[in-house]
């Protein structure tokens, strides 16, 4: 290796130019004795030997000194040395003048990798990163060929602009001149370049060709994980690096940093508080940024006091650690301690940003302080905080969450530049709030502005569109899906298996299943799929095949499965699941055991379904509901009132859907008193009666004989009677042959419904039951002149 060689490797390997080492500045020196010394005299080569001397050993202080220092070696003759060259290049660029690194570099009229790698680094050091593969574009013209020492800037100045394309271009480059043997750098900074750009599958399978893995690697690899949403994923590599144990797979402060980071984001405080030892136990705990990543998790996972201890424990308290701070507070709607430790940053002589401000309002909305939220809006705004983009949007999200879209869209669509992100919240806030055509209304606007949607919007618009049967924009979105490269990413695949088993092509919905990479989600989703499509045969055949491939249900699955078992009355399938249950050591949640007391009690077996809801420790509204419908479906009218009353007992609110529940059963039980007494008590809860709740009502006054009082309260509704209640009022008529009243109700209800055959039907059965054969010709003619003809009964025997 000659000796210009031996200063590429020194100038490139340690890729910061270090030339405070000792031992280089004293080959550097010999190699310049030996160059110049025999050409000048003794006096000239000591006076240039000692400017050498200064130049290479030492920094360069300030700005002034460089052009003195660089004006001597221009006078001098020794500008085109390539070492000094170099040193020039690095030199001007720690000053944040690339220009001038690039005019030392123009100079020159020889160049090889060594100070194509000077350059390259000194616009890479500056951010100038279009530069910097400007610069490395140029160097086969110039006959130099990339090094271990060039990819690694080339591929990150890739990686910062998202330069995907080019940065592969540099990977086949790469593999063609063999630069990942033996080198971790080379392949860990294609790990960071496609984490970066968001492909973290292709960042996987390069991690897994580095032969030799070092922390570098590693590293790149679990915070590319981290950033790409797969957290999971980054905690498995960190557990792994830790498993092998090597000197090379010893983590450092930014390897825990990013395992900080996803513990943080899976709300893992079990695993987090783990590895808090672990760095305890390294001794990394002293480094700021692990201090830092530690309340950050803690923060995240809601653990007030391992944040408070963790916050005293950071010894330089920046913007970050209050923020990190003030969150978890936040987080939990504790406002008052938020602004406690708001005013206290403060007097430490931190202010605040807009993370700050925005920790501020999510606080107000997760503690529903509606008053108290506008409020602070007010000071925002007199404050001009409200140019943040980042306040904006914590904004709107707050009165999202109060159901003040009003409010949101004005904060979203006035007087500012309208941004992608409000746009995007403004669309996941009309789905959450029910409002399906808001929300595909303004995706379509987007569209036509030219303003991108993030995934979380597709999948709100995918979502209304299942909601709304809108099967032919569901499929123009599905095609917005596949051209903005969406497709690979399976939530949004689930979305789209949904969307489509919703609105009845299941051939679809088995389609996207086989295309896309099965996860749990997208099982449930095909699942649920059969379920709610009246195949309820099919989701158990399909939940076997799950089962078959290893992959362990959810809390999701078993709750499909179970209604898809009610649907179908399927005791054994269903037993059998509960059996499941319980060997898998499932926890009776909320959900779970409300579909285990439906299934049983749509199985007919009420008092299994009595005992399995007696046992539950925390029963919501949706519980209570079930156990009381359940009795109902039975007739057992007292016990479903009874349990009504051990609701209202237990605190428990009860809802619209509870009411409808017991006044159903009570119409079923003939318990008439009971059920005005209830329909009363509706008032007490602010709850306004809807029709199914009058028809409930109507039911029983029929039952009973009560005929004019069911009319007058047919009458008195706030709205027109449907065809239910007009029905159920013919039928008390019939039941009690009341002729008279049975004819005035039908001609009532066919002038609301003239296309609807049982009506007529009816008033003709009236009418010959009083002899009135005149009439019942009428009728027959009247639905001949108007083209209604009776329907056909049918039978599947």
């Amino acid at each position: 290796m000659d000796l210009i060689s031996s200063f590429n490797i020194f100038a490139s390997g340690s890729a910061t130019l270090s030339f405070g080492n000792p031992m280089l500045v004293l080959k550097s020196l010999k190699f310049y004795k030996r160059l110049y010394c025999s050409s000048v005299p003794d006096s000239e080569a000591s006076y240039l030997t000692k400017h050498i001397d200064s130049f290479l050993s030492n920094s360069v202080l300030d700005s002034r000194t460089l052009l003195s220092t660089h004006a001597y070696i221009i006078t001098t003759g020794h500008s085109h040395n390539r070492f000094i060259a170099s040193k020039l290049i690095a030199s001007y660029a720690s000053f944040n003048q690339p220009h001038s690194s690039t005019k030392v570099f123009d100079s020159l009229s020889f160049k090889d990798p060594f100070l194509w790698n000077s350059i390259i680094k000194a616009h890479f050091s500056n951010r100038n990163y279009v530069q910097a593969l400007d610069f490395f574009s140029k160097m086969p013209s110039f006959g130099n060929l990339p090094n271990q020492f060039t990819i690694p800037m080339v591929v990150s100045a890739c990686a910062e602009l998202g330069s995907l394309c080019f940065g592969m271009n540099v990977h086949g480059l790469a593999s063609k001149l063999n630069l990942f043997c033996g080198n971790s750098a080379v392949g860990a900074s294609f790990v960071y370049m496609y984490s970066k750009c968001g492909v973290v599958d292709d960042a996987s399978f390069v991690f897994d060709e580095i032969a030799m893995k070092d922390v570098v690697a590693w590293t790149a690899i679990v915070i590319g994980y981290v950033q790409n949403g797969e957290s999971d994923s980054s905690l498995q590599c960190l557990c792994e690096m830790h498993r092998l144990g090597g000197y090379d797979e010893r983590p450092n402060s930014r390897t825990l940093e990013g395992g900080f980071q996803a513990c943080g984001n899976l709300s893992a405080l079990t695993e987090g508080r783990c590895l808090h030892g672990f760095a305890l136990k390294s001794g990394i705990m002293s480094s700021h940024i692990v201090q830092s990543a530690v309340l950050s998790m803690y923060s995240k996972c809601g653990s007030i006091e391992d944040a408070r201890v963790s916050f005293c424990e950071v010894v330089n308290k920046d913007l970050f650690s209050w923020t990190s701070f003030i969150g978890v507070h936040a987080k939990l709607g504790y406002v008052c301690e938020c602004f406690q430790i708001f005013f206290k940053m403060q007097a430490n002589g931190v202010y605040p940003d807009g993370m700050v401000i925005s920790c501020l309002i999510s606080g107000f909305a997760n503690s529903m302080k509606i008053l108290e939220g506008k409020a602070f809006h007010g000071f925002i705004v007199r404050r001009n905080f409200d140019v943040d983009q980042i306040v904006r949007s914590s904004l709107m999200a707050m009165y999202c969450k109060f159901d003040l879209l009003a409010l949101a869209e004005k904060i979203c669509f006035g007087g500012h530049n309208q941004e992608k992100d409000c746009w995007n919240l403004m669309i996941v806030s009309y789905e959450k709030a029910g409002l399906e055509m808001n929300c595909i209304k303004l995706f379509r606007e987007m569209q036509h502005e030219g303003i991108e949607a993030d995934l979380n919007s597709v999948i709100s618009v995918v979502s209304s569109c299942s909601r709304l049967g809108a099967i032919h924009f569901g499929q123009s979105v599905h095609c917005h899906i596949i051209k903005s490269l969406m497709f690979e990413k399976v939530s949004v695949v689930n979305s789209l298996i949904n969307m489509y088993g919703k609105c009845g092509n299941l051939t679809m919905a088995q389609s996207l299943f086989h295309q896309t990479s099965q996860d749990i989600a997208t099982w449930n989703s095909l699942i649920s799929c059969y379920a709610d499509s009246g195949h309820p045969f099919k989701a158990l055949i399909l939940f076997d095949k799950m089962i078959s491939t290893g992959l362990k249900p959810n809390t999701t699955t078993l709750v499909t499965l179970l209604s898809a078992c009610a649907q179908t009355a399927s005791l054994d399938k269903g037993r059998k699941i509960h059996d499941y249950i319980r060997e898998q050591g499932f926890e009776y949640e909320v959900s779970l055991a409300t579909a285990l007391v439906d299934m049983y009690a749509k199985c007919g077996q009420i008092d299994l379904a009595k005992e399995i809801f007696d046992s539950m420790n925390e029963k919501d509204v949706v519980s209570w509901n079930v156990m009381i419908s359940s009795y109902g479906m039975h007739g057992h009218g007292k016990s479903a009132i009874n349990v009504f009353q051990q609701m209202e007992e237990n605190g428990a609110r009860p809802n619209d859907l509870t009411f409808l529940s017991v006044l159903s059963a009570c119409a079923h039980a003939g318990l008439f008193d009971e059920a005005k007494s209830l329909f009363d008590q509706m008032k007490e809860y602010s709850i306004i009666p809807t029709l199914k709740h009058y028809a409930c009502m109507v039911d029983l006054y029929g039952r009973s004989g009560r005929l004019h009082e069911a009319e007058s309260l047919v009458s008195s509704m706030p709205f027109a009677p449907d065809g239910g209640i007009w029905g159920s009022l013919l039928t008390a008529c019939k039941m009690h042959n009341n002729a008279e009243m049975g004819i005035k109700i039908a001609k009532r209800a066919m002038e609301t419904d003239p296309e609807n055959d049982g009506y007529y039907i009816l008033i003709s059965d009236f009418y010959s039951s009083v002899e009135m054969w005149k009439e019942v010709e009428e009728v027959r003619r009247t639905m001949k002149d108007r083209g209604i003809r009776k329907t056909m009964g049918w039978s599947t025997l």
